[in-house]
Protein backbone atom coordinates (compact mmCIF):
# COMPACT_ATOMS: atom_id res chain seq x y z
CA UNK A 1 0.00 0.00 0.00
CA UNK A 2 2.95 2.61 0.51
CA UNK A 3 4.42 1.68 -2.60
CA UNK A 4 0.85 2.28 -4.28
CA UNK A 5 0.12 5.53 -2.06
CA UNK A 6 3.42 7.18 -2.94
CA UNK A 7 3.81 6.21 -6.77
CA UNK A 8 0.25 7.44 -7.95
CA UNK A 9 1.11 10.70 -6.01
CA UNK A 10 4.49 11.14 -8.02
CA UNK A 11 3.10 9.75 -11.18
CA UNK A 12 -0.05 12.41 -10.66
CA UNK A 13 1.80 15.29 -9.80
CA UNK A 14 4.63 14.62 -12.95
CA UNK A 15 1.77 14.60 -15.49
CA UNK A 16 0.20 17.72 -14.01
CA UNK A 17 -2.86 16.72 -11.70
CA UNK A 18 -3.35 19.37 -9.49
CA UNK A 19 -1.75 18.93 -5.76
CA UNK A 20 -5.39 18.51 -4.47
CA UNK A 21 -6.72 16.10 -6.72
CA UNK A 22 -3.22 14.25 -6.89
CA UNK A 23 -3.34 13.69 -2.66
CA UNK A 24 -7.43 12.16 -2.79
CA UNK A 25 -6.23 10.24 -5.42
CA UNK A 26 -3.40 8.57 -4.31
CA UNK A 27 -5.06 7.53 -0.69
CA UNK A 28 -8.19 6.03 -2.45
CA UNK A 29 -5.91 3.94 -4.70
CA UNK A 30 -3.97 2.96 -1.67
CA UNK A 31 -7.43 1.91 0.12
CA UNK A 32 -8.56 0.66 -2.98
CA UNK A 33 -5.46 -1.87 -3.43
CA UNK A 34 -5.31 -2.35 0.54
CA UNK A 35 -9.04 -4.04 -0.04
CA UNK A 36 -10.10 -1.33 2.63
CA UNK A 37 -11.51 1.02 0.49
CA UNK A 38 -15.27 2.05 1.37
CA UNK A 39 -17.76 4.08 0.19
CA UNK A 40 -18.27 6.23 3.73
CA UNK A 41 -15.13 6.55 4.29
CA UNK A 42 -13.60 9.05 1.97
CA UNK A 43 -16.20 11.42 2.64
CA UNK A 44 -15.99 11.26 6.23
CA UNK A 45 -12.39 11.68 5.90
CA UNK A 46 -13.33 14.70 3.78
CA UNK A 47 -15.36 16.23 6.12
CA UNK A 48 -13.52 15.57 9.27
CA UNK A 49 -10.46 16.78 7.70
CA UNK A 50 -11.74 20.75 7.74
CA UNK A 51 -14.37 20.09 10.56
CA UNK A 52 -12.17 22.18 12.68
CA UNK A 53 -13.37 25.51 14.87
CA UNK A 54 -10.11 27.21 14.20
CA UNK A 55 -10.11 26.38 10.19
CA UNK A 56 -12.84 29.13 10.39
CA UNK A 57 -10.84 31.46 10.85
CA UNK A 58 -8.91 31.19 7.21
CA UNK A 59 -12.27 32.40 5.10
CA UNK A 60 -12.47 35.20 7.74
CA UNK A 61 -8.99 36.76 6.97
CA UNK A 62 -9.35 36.14 3.34
CA UNK A 63 -12.26 38.18 3.70
CA UNK A 64 -9.85 40.99 5.95
CA UNK A 65 -7.69 41.02 2.87
CA UNK A 66 -10.34 41.34 0.46
CA UNK A 67 -12.11 44.04 1.53
CA UNK A 68 -8.83 45.96 2.61
CA UNK A 69 -8.41 45.56 -1.35
CA UNK A 70 -11.73 46.36 -2.67
CA UNK A 71 -11.64 49.42 -0.77
CA UNK A 72 -8.00 50.17 -2.63
CA UNK A 73 -6.78 50.78 1.06
CA UNK A 74 -3.40 48.89 -0.58
CA UNK A 75 -3.22 51.39 -3.14
CA UNK A 76 -2.80 53.62 -0.22
CA UNK A 77 -0.76 51.97 1.68
CA UNK A 78 1.53 51.52 -1.47
CA UNK A 79 1.19 55.28 -1.81
CA UNK A 80 2.27 55.85 1.81
CA UNK A 81 5.25 53.89 1.57
CA UNK A 82 6.33 55.50 -1.48
CA UNK A 83 5.51 59.31 0.06
CA UNK A 84 7.99 57.59 3.21
CA UNK A 85 11.03 56.84 1.74
CA UNK A 86 10.48 57.37 -2.18
CA UNK A 87 12.89 60.43 -2.72
CA UNK A 88 16.12 58.61 -1.40
CA UNK A 89 18.04 56.75 -4.18
CA UNK A 90 16.51 53.24 -4.97
CA UNK A 91 13.66 54.90 -2.93
CA UNK A 92 11.01 52.87 -4.35
CA UNK A 93 12.76 49.41 -4.17
CA UNK A 94 12.73 50.17 -0.24
CA UNK A 95 9.34 51.37 -0.79
CA UNK A 96 8.60 48.39 -2.43
CA UNK A 97 9.75 46.11 1.03
CA UNK A 98 8.29 48.42 3.67
CA UNK A 99 4.63 48.27 1.39
CA UNK A 100 5.22 44.14 1.30
CA UNK A 101 5.75 44.50 5.66
CA UNK A 102 2.47 46.41 5.84
CA UNK A 103 0.52 44.12 3.72
CA UNK A 104 1.90 41.49 5.93
CA UNK A 105 -0.34 42.43 8.51
CA UNK A 106 -3.62 42.41 6.82
CA UNK A 107 -3.73 39.40 4.04
CA UNK A 108 -1.27 36.67 4.87
CA UNK A 109 -1.11 35.73 1.12
CA UNK A 110 2.43 35.78 -0.75
CA UNK A 111 0.26 35.05 -3.86
CA UNK A 112 -2.29 37.82 -3.20
CA UNK A 113 0.52 40.32 -2.40
CA UNK A 114 2.11 39.69 -5.33
CA UNK A 115 -1.17 39.54 -7.42
CA UNK A 116 -2.59 42.65 -5.97
CA UNK A 117 -0.21 45.46 -4.68
CA UNK A 118 2.81 43.81 -6.34
CA UNK A 119 1.29 45.12 -9.91
CA UNK A 120 0.56 48.54 -8.55
CA UNK A 121 4.76 48.80 -7.41
CA UNK A 122 5.88 46.76 -10.06
CA UNK A 123 4.34 49.45 -12.52
CA UNK A 124 5.99 52.28 -10.28
CA UNK A 125 9.26 51.30 -10.34
CA UNK A 126 9.07 50.49 -14.29
CA UNK A 127 7.79 54.05 -15.16
CA UNK A 128 10.04 55.51 -12.83
CA UNK A 129 12.99 53.69 -14.55
CA UNK A 130 14.05 50.61 -12.52
CA UNK A 131 14.77 47.46 -14.73
CA UNK A 132 11.28 44.91 -14.85
CA UNK A 133 13.13 42.09 -14.27
CA UNK A 134 14.53 43.69 -10.55
CA UNK A 135 11.25 45.18 -9.86
CA UNK A 136 9.77 41.95 -10.34
CA UNK A 137 12.49 39.99 -8.84
CA UNK A 138 12.48 42.76 -5.25
CA UNK A 139 8.61 42.17 -5.29
CA UNK A 140 8.51 38.18 -5.42
CA UNK A 141 11.15 38.22 -2.69
CA UNK A 142 9.04 40.77 -1.06
CA UNK A 143 5.49 39.03 -1.15
CA UNK A 144 6.95 36.15 0.69
CA UNK A 145 7.06 38.18 3.80
CA UNK A 146 3.44 37.86 3.80
CA UNK A 147 2.88 34.48 5.54
CA UNK A 148 5.32 35.26 8.10
CA UNK A 149 4.11 38.34 9.52
CA UNK A 150 0.96 37.79 11.37
CA UNK A 151 -1.72 37.36 10.42
CA UNK A 152 -0.60 34.14 8.34
CA UNK A 153 -2.86 31.27 6.73
CA UNK A 154 -0.15 28.67 6.27
CA UNK A 155 0.36 29.17 10.72
CA UNK A 156 -3.14 28.39 10.71
CA UNK A 157 -3.19 25.32 9.28
CA UNK A 158 0.19 24.31 10.99
CA UNK A 159 -1.66 24.90 14.37
CA UNK A 160 -4.17 22.63 13.66
CA UNK A 161 -1.32 19.65 12.87
CA UNK A 162 0.85 20.24 15.35
CA UNK A 163 -0.94 20.34 18.62
CA UNK A 164 2.13 21.24 20.24
CA UNK A 165 1.92 24.98 19.29
CA UNK A 166 -0.74 27.91 19.55
CA UNK A 167 -2.03 29.94 16.42
CA UNK A 168 -0.65 33.11 18.96
CA UNK A 169 2.38 31.62 19.53
CA UNK A 170 3.35 30.85 15.88
CA UNK A 171 1.85 34.26 15.41
CA UNK A 172 4.34 36.21 17.73
CA UNK A 173 7.14 33.64 16.45
CA UNK A 174 6.49 35.28 13.04
CA UNK A 175 7.18 38.86 13.68
CA UNK A 176 11.16 38.69 14.23
CA UNK A 177 11.89 36.29 11.10
CA UNK A 178 9.73 38.51 9.11
CA UNK A 179 11.12 41.92 9.86
CA UNK A 180 14.72 40.00 9.25
CA UNK A 181 13.35 38.85 5.96
CA UNK A 182 12.74 43.08 4.92
CA UNK A 183 16.06 44.28 6.48
CA UNK A 184 17.85 41.41 4.38
CA UNK A 185 15.90 42.88 1.23
CA UNK A 186 16.26 46.29 2.05
CA UNK A 187 20.00 46.40 2.48
CA UNK A 188 19.79 44.52 -0.91
CA UNK A 189 18.36 46.80 -2.54
CA UNK A 190 20.83 49.80 -1.14
CA UNK A 191 23.69 47.56 -2.34
CA UNK A 192 22.04 47.06 -5.78
CA UNK A 193 20.98 50.61 -5.72
CA UNK A 194 24.69 51.94 -5.32
CA UNK A 195 25.83 49.62 -7.80
CA UNK A 196 24.20 50.15 -10.49
CA UNK A 197 23.75 53.92 -10.05
CA UNK A 198 19.88 54.10 -9.45
CA UNK A 199 19.22 57.46 -9.03
CA UNK A 200 15.30 57.40 -9.67
CA UNK A 201 13.72 59.02 -7.07
CA UNK A 202 10.38 60.07 -6.28
CA UNK A 203 9.86 63.77 -5.62
CA UNK A 204 9.20 64.68 -1.61
CA UNK A 205 5.54 65.06 -1.12
CA UNK A 206 4.29 68.02 0.67
CA UNK A 207 3.72 67.80 4.07
CA UNK A 208 0.21 68.34 4.34
CA UNK A 209 -0.40 65.66 1.87
CA UNK A 210 1.79 63.31 3.62
CA UNK A 211 0.30 63.81 6.65
CA UNK A 212 -3.20 63.39 5.06
CA UNK A 213 -2.49 60.05 3.79
CA UNK A 214 -0.72 58.85 7.04
CA UNK A 215 -4.26 60.05 8.63
CA UNK A 216 -5.95 57.66 6.23
CA UNK A 217 -3.62 54.49 6.04
CA UNK A 218 -2.83 54.66 10.46
CA UNK A 219 -6.46 52.69 10.93
CA UNK A 220 -5.26 49.65 8.53
CA UNK A 221 -1.83 49.33 9.70
CA UNK A 222 -3.54 49.04 13.24
CA UNK A 223 -5.35 45.73 12.76
CA UNK A 224 -3.02 43.41 13.36
CA UNK A 225 -2.08 45.25 16.44
CA UNK A 226 -5.70 44.30 17.06
CA UNK A 227 -5.70 40.48 16.10
CA UNK A 228 -2.44 39.92 18.28
CA UNK A 229 -3.20 41.95 21.33
CA UNK A 230 -7.19 41.01 21.58
CA UNK A 231 -6.04 37.17 21.28
CA UNK A 232 -3.09 37.86 24.20
CA UNK A 233 -5.70 39.55 25.94
CA UNK A 234 -8.02 36.82 26.17
CA UNK A 235 -10.62 39.05 24.54
CA UNK A 236 -11.05 36.83 21.57
CA UNK A 237 -10.08 33.79 20.01
CA UNK A 238 -7.66 33.28 16.89
CA UNK A 239 -11.26 32.12 14.76
CA UNK A 240 -13.01 35.21 16.40
CA UNK A 241 -10.16 37.26 15.60
CA UNK A 242 -10.56 36.77 12.06
CA UNK A 243 -13.96 37.69 12.65
CA UNK A 244 -13.00 40.91 14.24
CA UNK A 245 -10.55 41.22 11.57
CA UNK A 246 -13.53 41.02 8.52
CA UNK A 247 -15.73 43.36 10.48
CA UNK A 248 -12.86 46.14 11.58
CA UNK A 249 -11.94 46.20 7.43
CA UNK A 250 -15.58 46.87 6.09
CA UNK A 251 -15.96 49.50 9.01
CA UNK A 252 -12.43 51.26 7.50
CA UNK A 253 -13.11 50.55 4.20
CA UNK A 254 -16.76 52.09 4.46
CA UNK A 255 -16.80 54.72 6.74
CA UNK A 256 -13.15 55.33 8.08
CA UNK A 257 -11.76 56.17 4.60
CA UNK A 258 -14.91 55.73 2.31
CA UNK A 259 -13.16 54.10 -0.84
CA UNK A 260 -15.59 50.61 0.20
CA UNK A 261 -18.81 50.82 -2.05
CA UNK A 262 -21.89 48.38 -1.21
CA UNK A 263 -21.79 47.50 -4.23
CA UNK A 264 -18.39 45.83 -4.37
CA UNK A 265 -19.17 43.64 -1.37
CA UNK A 266 -20.64 40.93 -3.49
CA UNK A 267 -17.91 40.59 -5.98
CA UNK A 268 -15.84 40.89 -3.07
CA UNK A 269 -17.94 37.73 -1.27
CA UNK A 270 -17.68 36.05 -4.17
CA UNK A 271 -13.87 36.50 -4.56
CA UNK A 272 -13.64 35.01 -1.27
CA UNK A 273 -15.82 32.15 -1.53
CA UNK A 274 -13.32 30.75 -4.17
CA UNK A 275 -10.32 31.29 -2.60
CA UNK A 276 -11.65 29.53 0.72
CA UNK A 277 -13.03 26.86 -1.27
CA UNK A 278 -9.75 26.37 -3.08
CA UNK A 279 -7.69 26.05 0.60
CA UNK A 280 -10.48 23.78 2.27
CA UNK A 281 -10.25 21.38 -0.88
CA UNK A 282 -6.42 21.37 -0.62
CA UNK A 283 -6.98 20.76 3.31
CA UNK A 284 -9.69 17.90 2.64
CA UNK A 285 -7.62 16.02 0.17
CA UNK A 286 -5.11 16.43 1.40
CA UNK A 287 -6.88 14.70 5.18
CA UNK A 288 -7.30 11.54 2.93
CA UNK A 289 -3.33 11.58 2.26
CA UNK A 290 -2.43 12.35 5.76
CA UNK A 291 -5.20 9.47 6.76
CA UNK A 292 -3.21 7.06 4.67
CA UNK A 293 -0.04 7.86 6.18
CA UNK A 294 -0.93 7.01 9.72
CA UNK A 295 -2.71 4.12 8.88
CA UNK A 296 0.67 2.59 7.19
CA UNK A 297 2.49 3.64 10.67
CA UNK A 298 4.90 5.92 8.00
CA UNK A 299 5.49 8.84 10.81
CA UNK A 300 6.46 6.30 13.19
CA UNK A 301 8.85 4.56 10.65
CA UNK A 302 9.97 7.43 10.08
CA UNK A 303 11.05 8.77 13.32
CA UNK A 304 12.09 5.24 13.98
CA UNK A 305 15.13 5.61 11.39
CA UNK A 306 16.19 9.02 11.84
CA UNK A 307 15.92 8.48 15.61
CA UNK A 308 18.77 5.62 14.91
CA UNK A 309 21.37 8.52 13.34
CA UNK A 310 21.55 9.72 16.46
CA UNK A 311 22.09 13.35 15.03
CA UNK A 312 22.23 16.32 17.07
CA UNK A 313 19.04 18.85 17.19
CA UNK A 314 21.21 21.19 14.92
CA UNK A 315 22.08 18.42 12.24
CA UNK A 316 18.57 17.69 12.41
CA UNK A 317 17.20 20.76 11.55
CA UNK A 318 20.31 20.65 8.94
CA UNK A 319 18.33 17.35 7.63
CA UNK A 320 15.06 18.25 7.83
CA UNK A 321 15.56 21.96 6.16
CA UNK A 322 17.09 19.85 2.88
CA UNK A 323 14.13 17.17 3.20
CA UNK A 324 11.58 20.24 2.61
CA UNK A 325 13.74 21.82 -0.17
CA UNK A 326 13.66 18.62 -2.31
CA UNK A 327 9.97 18.35 -1.71
CA UNK A 328 9.29 22.02 -2.30
CA UNK A 329 10.24 21.34 -5.60
CA UNK A 330 7.27 18.52 -6.18
CA UNK A 331 4.39 20.50 -3.46
CA UNK A 332 3.15 23.78 -2.75
CA UNK A 333 3.24 25.48 0.71
CA UNK A 334 -0.18 24.10 2.17
CA UNK A 335 0.06 20.60 1.28
CA UNK A 336 3.75 20.45 2.26
CA UNK A 337 2.60 21.25 5.65
CA UNK A 338 -0.32 18.92 6.40
CA UNK A 339 1.58 15.68 4.87
CA UNK A 340 5.17 16.37 6.46
CA UNK A 341 4.74 18.37 9.79
CA UNK A 342 2.64 14.82 11.10
CA UNK A 343 6.06 12.95 10.08
CA UNK A 344 8.30 15.69 10.64
CA UNK A 345 7.11 17.12 14.07
CA UNK A 346 7.36 14.87 16.15
CA UNK A 347 10.86 13.73 15.25
CA UNK A 348 12.16 17.25 16.57
CA UNK A 349 10.01 17.00 19.73
CA UNK A 350 12.28 13.67 20.31
CA UNK A 351 15.38 15.80 19.68
CA UNK A 352 14.63 18.17 21.97
CA UNK A 353 13.77 21.23 19.80
CA UNK A 354 11.41 23.69 20.62
CA UNK A 355 8.00 23.32 18.63
CA UNK A 356 7.46 26.79 17.98
CA UNK A 357 11.90 27.27 16.31
CA UNK A 358 10.87 24.02 14.80
CA UNK A 359 7.50 25.37 13.23
CA UNK A 360 9.16 28.26 12.15
CA UNK A 361 12.01 26.55 10.78
CA UNK A 362 9.46 24.57 8.25
CA UNK A 363 7.17 27.31 7.65
CA UNK A 364 10.53 29.94 6.52
CA UNK A 365 11.33 27.14 4.54
CA UNK A 366 8.79 26.50 2.54
CA UNK A 367 8.04 30.08 1.76
CA UNK A 368 11.25 30.28 0.69
CA UNK A 369 10.78 27.71 -2.02
CA UNK A 370 7.89 29.88 -3.40
CA UNK A 371 10.91 32.64 -4.85
CA UNK A 372 13.42 29.17 -5.51
CA UNK A 373 13.44 28.60 -9.25
CA UNK A 374 12.29 27.13 -11.06
CA UNK A 375 9.06 25.99 -9.73
CA UNK A 376 8.01 28.63 -7.39
CA UNK A 377 4.69 30.00 -7.16
CA UNK A 378 4.96 33.62 -6.73
CA UNK A 379 7.65 33.46 -9.74
CA UNK A 380 5.21 32.21 -12.07
CA UNK A 381 2.50 34.89 -10.36
CA UNK A 382 4.94 37.55 -11.33
CA UNK A 383 5.71 36.57 -14.45
CA UNK A 384 2.24 37.19 -15.38
CA UNK A 385 2.19 40.22 -13.56
CA UNK A 386 5.30 42.04 -14.98
CA UNK A 387 5.59 39.87 -18.31
CA UNK A 388 9.02 39.18 -17.32
CA UNK A 389 9.78 35.27 -18.85
CA UNK A 390 10.92 33.51 -16.17
CA UNK A 391 14.23 32.17 -16.52
CA UNK A 392 15.12 36.11 -16.74
CA UNK A 393 13.31 36.25 -13.54
CA UNK A 394 15.03 33.53 -11.83
CA UNK A 395 18.62 35.20 -12.43
CA UNK A 396 17.79 38.90 -11.59
CA UNK A 397 16.06 36.81 -7.82
CA UNK A 398 19.43 35.72 -6.96
CA UNK A 399 20.97 38.17 -4.85
CA UNK A 400 17.43 38.67 -2.70
CA UNK A 401 17.41 35.01 -2.49
CA UNK A 402 20.63 34.54 -1.20
CA UNK A 403 19.61 37.29 1.52
CA UNK A 404 16.91 35.62 2.16
CA UNK A 405 18.72 32.31 2.96
CA UNK A 406 21.38 33.78 5.06
CA UNK A 407 17.99 34.91 7.29
CA UNK A 408 16.64 31.35 7.29
CA UNK A 409 20.47 29.92 8.58
CA UNK A 410 19.91 32.87 11.44
CA UNK A 411 16.52 31.19 12.32
CA UNK A 412 17.83 27.99 12.18
CA UNK A 413 21.06 28.92 14.31
CA UNK A 414 19.57 30.86 16.82
CA UNK A 415 16.51 29.84 18.31
CA UNK A 416 16.21 32.99 20.51
CA UNK A 417 15.41 35.19 17.41
CA UNK A 418 12.41 33.20 17.13
CA UNK A 419 11.36 32.46 20.46
CA UNK A 420 11.93 35.68 22.45
CA UNK A 421 8.60 37.28 21.62
CA UNK A 422 6.47 34.05 22.53
CA UNK A 423 8.89 33.87 25.35
CA UNK A 424 8.40 37.29 27.08
CA UNK A 425 4.41 37.07 26.39
CA UNK A 426 4.22 33.11 27.93
CA UNK A 427 3.76 31.34 24.77
CA UNK A 428 7.02 28.84 25.13
CA UNK A 429 6.20 25.62 27.00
Amino acid sequence: MTTVLLAVFIIALVVGVPVSIAMGGAGIAALIWGGTFSPMLVPQRLFSGIDSFPLMAVPFFILAAELMTGGRITDLLVRFACQLIGNVRGGLGYANVIMAIFMAGISGSALADAAGPGSVIIRMMRQAGYPTAYAAALTASSAIIAPIIPPSIIMIIYALTDNSVSVIGLFLAGIVPGLLLGGSLIFVNWWISRQKNFTFALPRPAWGQFLRDSWKVFPALLMPVIILGGIHGGVFTPTEASAVAAVYAFIVGRFVIGTLSISQVPRILVSTALMTSAVLLVVSMASIFAYMLTVLQIPQTVSQEIAALGLSPLMLLIVVSLFLLVCGLFLDTLPAVIILVPILAPLAQNAGIDPLHFAMVVILNLTIGMITPPVGAVLFVITVVAKVPIFTLARAIIPMLAAEIVVFALIVLFPTLTLWLPNAFGYVR
